[in-house]
């Protein structure tokens, strides 16, 4: 793949990478329970995937397009929007709440499921930017949603959720990158620097946030020692990295 036009067909596949890790967490779910530190070392590997995904790839590409001032300003919406995903993650797990069955197993079910429409929404834009880009941006986030997955499928497991029942459930979750993509790569295909450059910036802003305030606190619940964590981040960072360099993004 090289670094210039994609396809529309091939940007709904790739789309499709992030499902991948969910399914992967799904499978060991219905299999066995990681232990404590190999699940807080595997977050602390997709905060520092995430990491570099923003510093690496994403701010200076927008950098490269639009002024400084207007790229703070875009990182700051990233920021803002970041929030607006956790609240609307909470929102849907409230309403659930409601529900007399299996409330926060459902809630946790809708969480995952909006996470993976915004990860389709960043590999369809990335890839209408870069062919490379968009594969970048799809490969960073299979390590990055293999937890979630794990943490539904045990979910269900724990709520006594018929398997044949959660497993349709999940079904559903490969069309929401699908979607995410479909509606980011029209967005961004054949815009201007402009668009682009603000666009990235906002992605840029909103992965940065949700690494530190989301991702790096529920890794460290998991009670991980020093020793694994901190060079899961650094291995997931510099990994990010080379994928960069040798995919001439």
């Amino acid at each position: 793949m090289n670094g210039g036009e994609i396809g529309l067909g091939t940007i709904l596949l790739l789309s499709l990478l992030p499902v991948a890790g969910n399914l992967i967490g799904v499978a060991l779910a219905e299999w066995k329970k990681p232990p404590d530190w190999l699940t807080g070392g595997a977050l602390h590997a997709a905060a520092g995937i995430g990491t570099a995904v923003a510093t690496v790839e994403l701010i200076p590409r927008g950098q490269e397009r639009i002024e400084i001032w207007m790229l703070a300003a875009a990182i700051l919406a990233g920021g803002i929007v970041a929030i607006g995903l956790a609240r609307l993650t909470r929102y849907a797990k409230a309403k659930l709440a409601n529900k007399p069955v299996r409330a926060t197993t459902w809630g946790a079910f809708a969480a995952v499921g909006i996470d993976l429409l915004s990860d389709g929404l960043m590999t369809g834009s990335g890839g209408a930017v870069s062919a490379n880009l968009g594969l970048l941006l799809a490969l960073s986030q299979v390590l990055g949603n293999l937890p979630g997955g794990f943490a539904v499928a045990a979910g269900f497991r724990s709520a006594n959720v018929d398997r044949g029942e959660r497993l349709r459930a999940m079904a559903l979750y490969p069309f929401l990158p699908v979607i995410g993509a479909l509606i980011g790569f029209l967005l961004l295909k054949d815009a201007g620097d402009m668009l682009i450059g603000v666009t990235l910036a906002v992605f840029g802003g909103l992965l940065l946030t949700a690494t530190v305030e989301d991702i790096v606190p529920e890794a460290d619940e998991r009670g991980a020692p020093r020793r694994i964590s901190s060079p899961s981040f650094a291995a997931g960072f510099a990994l990010l990295l080379l994928m960069s360099a040798y995919l001439g993004g």
